[in-house]
């Protein structure tokens, strides 16, 4: 039966393995693709030098980038989103060279800016639907069931004839997050997504996140030391657009494990103790500061031992203590 169907489907049966295998090797590709930044360097034209020799590997999952305002985060998110040119370096998504191939890096790109404007009195379904037109999504059908599908997805369908331009923060970064899935991209980039929304709606939004991250990679850029906690298992940490740290956020606690204690002190000591220990931070709690101090044994008569968390490592790194 085999030699019966190959002498007489011969161009046919090698036509189908040859697209099957090739199929094969398309998706082992998706499901392998990592980004690899090395030695990336951009300097402003007023003097800031934004990225200074960063160099990371991300792999499928989601990837935390903290860092306080000015450190470098945005102006790598727009590097590796293709609206900016790096003036050395590589970054490569798994065969596409990002600084070179930028329509190729496109159609795998979803990225969710810090601030995106809407177009007034336009309903969220309607906005949706242009945006996958804009997309390639020509077949009317296809595209309708799109759109539901996303909008069901960050739970928006009961509010879908609503215009976006009237909603909430969190709304607007769901349905945010709802465009950049259109075209099932395999990098996707949110920059400082959780600032100004409440708890209610920053925990719909790592829901959502969550889920997106067990498929493809996502890179949560933020200030936020709690986003990173709670969602991503590997990080970097920037400063003066210098990597300042990267890996899992466990190697990063063990980095500083015993070594970081507390006291609670008097807001007239404060100075004193900041001049004496390396104070990572410190914290009003019940009126009164509460210090971290970044030390191998205790640094004084009171201070006890304390739960080390990210907050301590990204102050830590920051301050240059460790």
């Amino acid at each position: 039966m085999l030699s019966h169907h190959k002498n007489k489907f011969p161009v046919e049966g090698v036509t189908l393995l040859a697209t099957y295998a090739s199929y094969e090797r398309f998706k082992l590709q998706l499901n392998t693709m990592n980004l690899e930044i090395k030695n990336l360097n951009k300097q402003y034209s007023n003097g800031v030098i934004a990225l200074n020799d960063v160099s990371l590997r991300i792999e499928k999952g989601m990837f935390g980038l903290l860092g306080p305002n000015g450190a470098g985060k945005t102006s790598l998110m727009r590097t590796l989103a293709t609206l900016q040119d790096a003036d050395s370096g590589s970054v490569m998504l798994g065969e596409i060279d990002v600084l070179k191939q930028k329509e190729e890096v496109r159609k795998l790109l979803g990225y969710l800016p810090q601030e995106f404007g809407v177009y007034p009195r336009t309903s969220a379904v309607d906005l949706l639907n242009h945006l996958a037109l804009l997309k390639g999504f020509v077949n009317k059908d296809e595209r309708k069931d799109l759109v539901n599908h996303l909008l069901a997805k960050v739970n928006l369908e009961e509010h879908k004839n609503k215009s976006v331009s009237t909603f909430s923060g969190g709304m607007r970064q769901r349905f945010g997050i709802a465009q950049c899935l259109i075209g099932n991209p395999r990098l996707v980039i949110v920059d400082e997504p959780t600032a100004g929304l409440d708890p209610g709606e920053r925990n719909r939004f790592y829901n959502i996140l969550s889920e997106i991250g067990e498929n493809v990679i996502v890179i949560l850029s933020t200030h936020i030391v709690q986003d990173v906690q709670e969602l991503c298992t590997n990080m970097a940490i920037m400063d003066k657009g210098r990597v300042l740290f990267a890996g899992s956020t466990t190697s990063a606690l063990n980095e500083i494990k015993g070594k970081v204690w507390e006291k609670k002190i008097a807001k007239s000591e404060l100075h004193d103790y900041q001049s004496r220990f390396k104070i990572i931070s410190n914290k009003l709690v019940g009126g009164n500061p509460l210090i971290h101090s970044f030390a191998e044994t205790a640094p004084d008569e009171g201070f006890t031992l304390a739960e080390e968390n990210l907050e301590d490592v990204f102050f830590a790194k920051i301050h240059e203590l460790v």
